[in-house]
């Protein structure tokens, strides 16, 4: 293997279709998980926000299967929905989202001003139209950046689901260290990096846009 460039640019060439499929079913992956994750989040942030009591559970639970090492769980998954099919990657996949994104949403809305919201309560707004034009715009910043760690986090962890016969950049390096090839080890982990960064910087655009008042600080993860 050390006797072999890092990479192979002829080989590269070579599999121009490869990459693109690859990249394509990478992106899909993780795109369906953060949007179902969010999803998913968005409804268990607004009952543990309703009713405070169920925020601990809420938390706890998706706690533990933050904890759970990712092959192990992609594993366990195969029996359900077999190998090589998408669920088994995306119920893991979507399980890693929601801590993340639970805690931010949840921060993002606790930290509104006490002021702004006694001022929407005494404009006459109850207590969901308050949530969804008062605090959830303010709570963007906070919002997004739990979107940009659980997007980023998945992009990684999709390379993982290579070794349960799924596609994506964890395909190339699966296969390169069956190979013993370096070409395809260090392709796989660069775009993965490269996908990880332009997602970032997408979101941070898409913050921008979002809070207009707000463009001289972009929030940070």
């Amino acid at each position: 293997m050390r006797d072999r460039p890092w990479i192979e640019w002829d080989w590269v060439g070579d599999h121009l279709d490869d990459i693109r499929a690859a990249t394509f079913e990478h992106l899909r992956l993780t795109l369906l998980a953060v949007a179902i994750g969010f999803v998913l989040a968005g409804v268990l942030s607004a009952v543990g926000l309703r009713w405070r009591r169920t925020l601990g559970p809420i938390t706890w639970v998706t706690g533990v299967i933050y904890t759970i090492p990712s092959l192990a769980l992609f594993t366990l998954l195969i029996p359900i929905f077999g190998l090589g099919s998408i669920w088994s990657a995306e119920v893991a996949l979507v399980g890693y989202t929601l801590l993340i994104l639970i805690r931010n949403i949840v921060a993002g809305v606790d930290g509104v001003d006490p002021a702004v919201r006694a001022a929407a309560d005494g404009m006459g707004y109850g207590r969901w139209r308050r949530l969804l034009e008062v605090e959830l715009p303010l709570a963007v910043p906070a919002i997004i950046a739990g979107l940009r760690i659980a997007a980023v986090t998945t992009v990684g962890l999709v390379t993982v689901t290579g070794l349960i016969g799924l596609g994506g950049y964890g395909s190339f390096i699966d296969a390169g260290l069956k190979r013993q090839f370096p070409t395809q080890i260090v392709l796989g982990g660069g775009l993965s990096v490269i996908m990880a960064t332009v997602i970032d910087l997408t979101l941070v655009g898409i913050e921008r846009v979002l809070t207009p008042w707000n463009r001289g600080e972009v929030a940070r993860p």
